[in-house]
């Protein structure tokens, strides 16, 4: 599959009201700045150092000083780990894509492989905006979803929030928060407000979302029936 491909997985009765991708500067160097780099970083500062000692006091016996050479170079896996990772940051964001319909989330994404996650807004609880270090600085922001989950136990029932699906690095992140917002809220209440067991015409509560209704840039425009 390819990241275009996501709209495959859109149900027929859909309708698509945002869809974009992260922006890459600030997907890239999250990549690079992950927890992973100082700890890489120093592992190879260390490595290195002592590969160089090694060298020079291996340099009257090749044999060992070639054997000391491979065990710090297989030593450093944790390096070798570290920037494979952000060599394919860009196969990952190349897979990654984001779409909001009138039903749910959807999110594409994978390194190696293509996998894709949709949450239907009456899974959703709340809806968060964070925004990290890159983030402020080039104007994007992540959209967090968060959503409750009820099980039994022996002693009764519990819930729990957990996240749900994140939307990262997108310049429109308000807007993109403030539909979702409206979203989870009108389409929670419409499954669970009660109106004559739902009939084919709503009487307690009805909503409806057209295509156009979120748009991007300035000319969005609202189409919101109630």
């Amino acid at each position: 599959m390819r990241n275009s491909d996501l709209k495959l997985m859109v149900g027929k009765n859909e309708n698509i009201l945002w869809q974009g991708k992260p922006d890459k500067k600030c997907f890239i160097l999250e990549s690079i700045f992950n927890p992973m780099f100082p700890f890489a970083l120093i592992w190879g500062l260390v490595d290195m150092t002592l590969l160089k000692g090694v060298r020079v006091a291996g340099a009257a016996d090749n044999g060992l000083g070639l054997f000391m050479v491979g065990f710090f170079l297989l030593h450093m896996m944790p390096v070798w780990i570290y920037l494979i990772g952000v060599l394919f940051s860009f196969r990952k964001y190349r897979n990654t894509e984001y779409i909001i319909t009138d039903r749910g989330i959807y999110v594409s994404g994978g390194t190696f492989t293509y996998t894709y996650e949709m949450k239907p807004f009456t899974d959703l609880s709340h809806i968060n905006i964070h925004r990290g270090i890159f983030d402020q600085f080039l104007g994007v922001g992540d959209v967090v979803s968060v959503c409750n989950h009820t099980g039994n136990t022996s002693g009764g029932s519990h819930s729990h929030s957990s996240h749900g699906l994140t939307i990262c690095d997108i310049s429109d992140y308000q807007r993109v928060f403030s539909m979702l917002k409206d979203l989870q809220t009108d389409i929670y209440a419409d499954t669970m407000y009660p109106n004559d067991l739902r009939p084919e015409m709503n009487h307690g509560y009805r909503t409806s979302y057209q295509n156009n209704q979120y748009q991007s840039g300035n000319d969005m425009q609202q189409n919101r029936r109630y």
